[in-house]
C-alpha cells in the first residue's frame, strides 16, 4: 500500500472515531488515482436499504461532499463509496471505503477534494456484504472557465402547511445548485404551526432523537429525495433546526420545562451536520459561515445571523407602558454600536472576505431581511384591528401627495409617514449599527444579498445612513410556510404589498400571497432573479410561473 493510502486510512479511522461531532469526515486525496477498495463491487446489486437516497454539498471548483444514510438494525455498517464522469461507474475519479454507526444516525459524508474542475460527476454508495447500493447521486464541480451560474435559492420549508412542490419544480429546473437559506425542518409538534400534515414525532421536537426523526421524515419525501439526489446543495440554517427566534444563548420558543437549552442547541446542531454537512470547521459544528468559490464569477459567501453571535432580539413590549412608548429608552438601545448579530469572530472573518474577494459578484447567503423596512409607526400598534386597513389606506395617500409634492399637505400629515419605525426586530433592523458597519464595506464591490425567513418575496435597494446606495437584496418566498396571506387573506396580502412598496423608501417590489423559490442566473457582467411561483401546496398537482424578474 503506498504512503498516501496509509495516510488516507489513518485520517478515515482517526475522524470516525469522534464522529460525534464530526460535520463529514475529510477524505482528502492527494492524487486523481482511484483509491483500493478491499472488496470489489457486486454485479447483482439491489437498490435497497438507502431508504432517504443521497445528497451532494458544498460544490466548488474543486470539491463537493456527497452524503447518504443507510437503514439497518446492525451496529454499524461498512459502505463503498463511488464518485465517477459516467453513470455506470467505469470512468471513477475517486472510491473509497467508510463505516457509520448510530453515533451518526448512521448517515455518511465524504468530503472529497482536489478534484478537476468543470466535472459533471455521478456518485453512489455499495453495501458490499448485503449486495446493496443507493441510488445514483449527480453532482458538479465549477471552474476558472465557468460562465454563468446557474443559482436557486429556497428558503422555510414547513411539512405541517403543504407538500413541497416548490422542491419539485426547482427539481424541473436547469439550476446548478441550489442554495437553501434555512428553516429547512420545523421544530414544532402538531396544530401548532400548520395543520395540513402531521410531523413525526408529534410533539414538538427537543431531544437529538427527535431531531433525527424529523429530518427524516423530511428528507422521505419524494420532492426533496429527488432534488438531493439531483442537484447539490448549499446550506445554512435559520432558527428553527434549533426553535424559533434563537439567539446566541436562547429562544423565544425554548421553555425552562424543556430543559437546558444549550443540551437541546447541541443536539439540533449535531442532527443538522449529520443530514446537511458543509466545509466547515471539522471540530466545531456550531460554526457554518463560510466562503465558496463558484468559477471566478461568484464568491459566495454563506452567514449565520441567528445562532453563532446574535444578541437577544428587542421588543417593543418592552419599552411600552400604561404611560406609552418610551422612545428615548428603544433608541439607545436600538442604536447601541456593541448590539451584534453576527459576533465579533464572523464579522470579523466577513469583512475581510469581502476586502478581499476579486470574483465578478459577492453574492451572500443568509437568513434575514438586510434591507431597511421601516414602516409608519402608527401601524405598528394597529395590526390586526379594524383600524388597520384605515390608516393604511390614509397613510398611502399622504405618501403618495408627499411623493407629489403636494404643497397642501400639513406637518402632521408629513410626520405620519415619516416617522417610521423597524417593523421586524428579528431581521438587521433590529441591529442597525451593525449592519451600518456591513455596508460600509459593500462599496466599490458588486454585492447581491440573499434572504430568506420572512415567508414573503421582497426586492430592496441596500442603502446607508447617508443614502448611498451600496447593493441590492433579493428575498425568496417559501417552499410551503405560510406568508402574509394568513393574517389578512389573499386579496388583502396583494393590497398590503402594493401598499408598502409605496410607503417603504428602499422596497422596489414584494410578493405576500405566493409559495416558491428565486432563480439567479450570474454572469460576469450581470445577475438576472426570476421570482418563481407555485400556485398551491395544498394539492400535488401544480403549476410555475413567473411573476417578477430583476437583472442588476
Amino acid at each position: 500500500m503506498s504512503t498516501n493510502l496509509k495516510r488516507r486510512s489513518f485520517l478515515k479511522n482517526s475522524l470516525l472515531a469522534t464522529s460525534g461531532l464530526i460535520l463529514a469526515p475529510n477524505f482528502i486525496s492527494c492524487d486523481s488515482d482511484p483509491d483500493i477498495i478491499t472488496n470489489p463491487i457486486p454485479s447483482d446489486l439491489d437498490e435497497k436499504n438507502f431508504d432517504l437516497g443521497v445528497a451532494s454539498f458544498d460544490p466548488t471548483n474543486s470539491q463537493v461532499i456527497i452524503w447518504t444514510r443507510y437503514s439497518t438494525t446492525n451496529l454499524s455498517a461498512k459502505l463503498t463509496w463511488q464518485l465517477a464522469k459516467d453513470k455506470d461507474f467505469k470512468d471513477l475519479v475517486r472510491q473509497g471505503e467508510v463505516e457509520t454507526d448510530a453515533s451518526r444516525d448512521f448517515t455518511v459524508a465524504i468530503e472529497v477534494k482536489d478534484l478537476d474542475e468543470n466535472l459533471k460527476l455521478y456518485y453512489r454508495f455499495v453495501n458490499v456484504n448485503d449486495k446493496t447500493t443507493s441510488p445514483t447521486g449527480e453532482t458538479l464541480t465549477f471552474g476558472s472557465n465557468t460562465s454563468e451560474v446557474k443559482l436557486v435559492v429556497a428558503s422555510c420549508s414547513n411539512y405541517a402547511s403543504g407538500y413541497f412542490n416548490v422542491y419539485d419544480a426547482i427539481n424541473k429546473s436547469d439550476a446548478d445548485v441550489v442554495v437553501h437559506l434555512g428553516d429547512y425542518i420545523y421544530e414544532y409538534g402538531e396544530n401548532t404551526y400548520g395543520s395540513f400534515r402531521d410531523p413525526d414525532p408529534i410533539g414538538e421536537i427537543i431531544s437529538i432523537d427527535d431531531y433525527r426523526r424529523r429530518y427524516r421524515q423530511y428528507r422521505s419525501e419524494k420532492p426533496l429525495m429527488d432534488l438531493h439526489q439531483k442537484k447539490p446543495f448549499i446550506c445554512v440554517w435559520d432558527d428553527h433546526e434549533v426553535t424559533n427566534d434563537a439567539y446566541v444563548d436562547g429562544a423565544e420558543n425554548h421553555q425552562a420545562n424543556e430543559g437546558d437549552y444549550e443540551v437541546r442547541k447541541r443536539s439540533a446542531l449535531q442532527v443538522y451536520s449529520e443530514y446537511l454537512p458543509n466545509t466547515t470547521n471539522l471540530t466545531d459544528n456550531t460554526i457554518i459561515y463560510r466562503k465558496l468559490q463558484l468559477g471566478n464569477v461568484v464568491d459566495l459567501l454563506m452567514l449565520d445571523t441567528r445562532i453563532v453571535g446574535r444578541d437577544k432580539q428587542l421588543d417593543y413590549a418592552n419599552y411600552t407602558s400604561a404611560a406609552g412608548f418610551d422612545t428615548v429608552a428603544f433608541q439607545q438601545d436600538w442604536l447601541n454600536p456593541s448590539r451584534t448579530l453576527l459576533g465579533a469572530e464572523q464579522k470579523t472573518w466577513f469583512k475581510n472576505e469581502i476586502a478581499g474577494s476579486s470574483s465578478a459578484w459577492q453574492i451572500i447567503g443568509q437568513q434575514v431581511l438586510m434591507g431597511k423596512m421601516l414602516i409608519p409607526a402608527e401601524l405598528l400598534s394597529l395590526f390586526g384591528t379594524p383600524q388597520f386597513q384605515v390608516a393604511l389606506g390614509e397613510l398611502v395617500q399622504i405618501k403618495a401627495r408627499l411623493l407629489q409634492n403636494d404643497p397642501t399637505l400639513t406637518q402632521q400629515e408629513i410626520a405620519r409617514v415619516k416617522t417610521v419605525v423597524p417593523y421586524n426586530l428579528d431581521a438587521w433592523d433590529g441591529y442597525f449599527a451593525e449592519r451600518e458597519e456591513i455596508l460600509a464595506t459593500f462599496k466599490d464591490k458588486k454585492v447581491v444579498v440573499l434572504a430568506g425567513d420572512t415567508h414573503n418575496a421582497w426586492q430592496t435597494n441596500l442603502v446607508t445612513a447617508t443614502g448611498e446606495k451600496v447593493g441590492d437584496e433579493v428575498a425568496t418566498s417559501s417552499v410551503s410556510s405560510p406568508g402574509f396571506e394568513s393574517f389578512v387573506g389573499a386579496q388583502g396580502a396583494v393590497q398590503l404589498g402594493s401598499a408598502l412598496e409605496l410607503l417603504i423608501d428602499d422596497l422596489n417590489f414584494s410578493n405576500l400571497v405566493d409559495r416558491g423559490f428565486m432563480k439567479l442566473t450570474v454572469t460576469t457582467g450581470s445577475v438576472k432573479t426570476d421570482w418563481n411561483y407555485v400556485d398551491t401546496v395544498t394539492e400535488t398537482t401544480y403549476t410555475t410561473s413567473i411573476k417578477n424578474t430583476l437583472t442588476l
